[in-house]
């Protein structure tokens, strides 16, 4: 053992994870030592989760060997899938990582720990630990967990691995966990945050690991990267001439006029703001209004492709290729069966259009990374008829390349005619739309179009009112 890894927190060398034939992560060795932010990138499938999982010993390595020279107790994980039990408590979910909140009155001191933890990474929140967790919405359950991961629990976290942590938080809630990591490993804490935000990675960072195919391909100081060299590292996904410049077209007929927004035939319409101002439930009931129509053998008008993908998304128990075709079932079957040519060959199709990382499309939905799962979310909406495609925050846990494909992707269906609502918590996406509605308070803030949209202009109309233009 080297010095390095007698004083790192965690050391792996040569680590390998083996699922069959697949090698998820193939001769690994890297250590994190106190005081580190290890900043983890790589495309979806890249062997991040796997990672994490061998350091927070969900799984054994098939070969090499993790060692925790000052013992593995203070390694907490904070995983992109929320793992909170949503019948229970903020509190309650809090007792179930902390073994000495036991016997009679234990819920004080776990309101109090929770609420203290709360306070100290996002100052701004106005959660209860009273509240039950599915009454919450999807950026304070990350809130929480995060909250979790950092809180005491009758000792001290050493490591605390954060993975996808702000894919459903808006900018400003962002900002305060990222400047709690600063101060974290400022004070001896260590932290491996994995993240397809490249900025956050680089504000946060002090040394940056690339993993492409489970293998390290790269590995330096942070302050030794651009941005643009830590995407090539990464390796490219997009098809050869995928084209992602944004080119924006003329629009049709107006197909949606409601909730205070309208919608064109071809627009990319975007809903922004702080998370939480009333732009997911809004999004919900304009997709309700379109989808009343129950009876079988009619094409949905729209389709949904979500972004919290446990509660709204995958179909658990099915195959990816039936996630895939749920979508189009009744458009390619005749006489009430299923034209498995017919499905087979579409699933096919999207896998290779959108890159998901699969031997076998017979394999269940969640043997995918998070990312992957969120590709076959994308397929399924766009591989229907619907003219209509409404996404909520749809971009959580997806890598930088497939980004770039989809925004490509989503202009070429636009180009076709179709219409496409798209609420997003990243300011960079919501800059890919051809009109944007900012909400704050339920309401609409302002209507930004064509080069009014950019980031100052959603942040000033975040924050306060104007008049729509």
């Amino acid at each position: 053992m080297t010095d390095l890894e007698r004083t790192a927190v965690v050391a792996l060398r040569d680590a390998a994870k083996h699922f069959g034939p697949v090698k998820a992560l193939n001769g690994v060795s890297l250590s994190v030592a106190p005081g580190e932010c290890l900043g983890l990138v790589g495309h979806n499938g890249a062997g991040k989760s796997t990672l994490v999982n061998l350091v927070n010993g969900s799984f054994a390595p098939s070969s090499g060997e993790v060692t925790f020279p000052g013992g593995p107790e203070g390694v907490r994980s904070v995983f992109q899938e929320l793992s909170l039990c949503p019948n229970l408590t903020v509190a309650e979910n809090l007792s179930i990582a902390h073994s000495g909140l036991k016997g009679r009155g234990w819920r004080r001191p776990a309101r109090a720990e929770i609420l203290a933890s709360l306070d100290t990474v996002f100052p701004d929140h106005d959660i209860d630990p009273d509240a039950e967790v599915d009454q919450l919405t999807i950026a304070e359950r990350q809130m929480v967990e995060i909250a979790i991961g950092f809180a005491p629990r009758g000792g001290s976290a050493k490591l605390v691995i954060l993975d996808e942590p702000t894919s459903s938080l808006d900018e400003g809630i962002a900002r305060q966990l990222l400047s709690h990591v600063r101060a974290f490993c400022a004070a001896g804490g260590a932290v491996i945050f994995i993240s397809h935000m490249l900025g956050e990675v680089f504000a946060v960072a002090s040394r940056i690991v690339v993993l492409k195919d489970g293998k390290v391909v790269a590995d330096r100081p942070a302050q030794d990267f651009s941005r643009q060299g830590l995407v090539d590292a990464m390796g490219h996904v997009a098809a050869e001439g995928t084209q992602s410049t944004i080119t924006r077209i003329a629009h049709g007929e107006v197909v949606i006029r409601a909730e205070g927004l309208e919608a064109r035939r071809g627009e990319v319409v975007g809903l922004s703001g702080l998370a939480g101002h009333g732009q997911a439930a809004a999004l919900a009931r304009l997709y309700l209004a379109q989808t009343s129509d129950w009876r079988a053998g009619r094409g949905a008008r729209a389709v949904f492709v979500a972004g919290d993908r446990p509660r709204d998304g995958v179909l658990p128990l099915w195959s990816i290729l039936r996630n895939i075709s749920i979508s189009v079932l009744g458009r390619d079957g005749k006489g009430g069966f299923v034209n498995t040519a017919a499905e087979r060959s579409l699933a096919e199709e999207w896998k290779q259009r959108i890159g998901i990382r699969t031997n076998d499309l017979t394999n269940p939905i969640l043997s995918l990374s998070g990312g992957n799962q969120q590709k076959v979310l994308f397929a399924r909406a766009l591989a229907s008829d619907a003219e209509i495609i409404v996404m909520d925050d749809p971009m959580r846990g997806v890598d930088v390349g497939t980004k770039q494909d989809v925004y490509a992707i989503i202009r070429a269906e636009a180009a076709k005619g179709r219409t496409f609502l798209w609420y997003s918590t990243e300011t960079e996406e919501v800059c890919q739309c051809d009109r944007v509605f900012v909400f704050r308070d339920s309401q609409i803030s302002a209507e930004l179009t064509g080069d009014q949209i950019t980031e100052d202009r959603i942040l000033e109309a975040s924050f306060e009112m104007m008049e729509a233009s």
